[in-house]
C-alpha cells in the first residue's frame, strides 16, 4: 500500500524559478505523473501575502502577517504517493534536483 508525502520546496522567495529550471521542473512532474506518484503541485505566494486566521471560540482574528518570519520558506511542494520513505526520500532528491532547491520531506499523518 502507498503512503502519501508532501515536499515542500524551499528558497527565499517566491516563483524565482528560471525557464531552464521550469522546464525541469515540468520534466520531474510527468515523471511522477507517468509513474504513478503524482497528486497535486503548486507554488505558494510570498510570506508577506499570509495571513494567520484564529476563529477559535468565534475570535476573529486574524494578523494580516504570516505565522513565521524567516528568511528562507516554502516557495512551493509536491504531494506524492510512495511506496515507502526510501522510495519518497529517492523523489525528493529528484526534486530537489529538479528544481535546484533545498526540499523538505514529510510524510502525511493517517
Amino acid at each position: 500500500m502507498s503512503k502519501q508525502f508532501i515536499i515542500f520546496v524551499i528558497d527565499n522567495r517566491s516563483n524565482s524559478g528560471t525557464e531552464d529550471e521550469m522546464r525541469t521542473i515540468d520534466i520531474f512532474n510527468e515523471k511522477l505523473q507517468s509513474q504513478g506518484h503524482w497528486i497535486f503541485a503548486g507554488g505558494l505566494s510570498a510570506p508577506s501575502e499570509g495571513n494567520v486566521i484564529d476563529n477559535r471560540s468565534g475570535a476573529q482574528i486574524e494578523t494580516l502577517k504570516p505565522l513565521f518570519s524567516a528568511e528562507e520558506n516554502f516557495s512551493g511542494f509536491w504531494l506524492i504517493q510512495a511506496e515507502d520513505i526510501s522510495q519518497a526520500r529517492d523523489l525528493a532528491f529528484e526534486g530537489s534536483q529538479a528544481c535546484n532547491r533545498k526540499v523538505e520531506l514529510r510524510p502525511l499523518l493517517g
